[in-house]
């Protein structure tokens, strides 16, 4: 329990987009958390950080004139196998 959560994401194989509001109160937490998955990563290819602009954390519940739907099913279209 005394390991940090996101100290061995960087080994992470799969793909993994993180879908983000450029306004969302974690925003920081996202880019954080994204450049550790990657740095020192030799599995980069298949990570996507995705920014919505002026979006925040609740507008991408249930706001779809804002999600980018075409962005994440082009991301899954190319990642998932």
């Amino acid at each position: 329990m005394n390991m940090p959560i996101l100290h061995y994401s960087n080994e992470i194989r799969n793909a993994v987009l993180v879908v983000h509001g450029e306004k969302a109160h974690s925003y920081y937490f996202g880019k954080d958390a994204y450049n550790d998955m990657i740095n020192g990563s030799k599995y980069t290819d298949n990570k996507e950080f995705l920014t919505v602009g002026g979006a925040v954390h609740t507008d991408l519940y249930d706001r779809k004139d804002i999600i980018p739907f075409d962005k994440i099913t082009n991301f899954l279209v190319k990642n998932i196998k």
